[in-house]
């Protein structure tokens, strides 16, 4: 019982560890900008 423990415990573990990650390890500025007209989107 106790190493099912451990196991669930260390998948959590590796979960949170993953979304902080991808959550926290962007660009130091955010998103660059892109320059030019097709920046803002589909302006036709």
């Amino acid at each position: 019982m106790g190493l099912l423990l451990l196991e669930a415990l260390a998948a959590l573990a590796v979960l949170v560890l993953i979304v902080w990650w991808t959550m926290f390890s962007g660009r130091k500025g955010g998103e660059r900008q892109e320059r030019g007209d097709e920046a803002d989107g589909d302006e036709s």
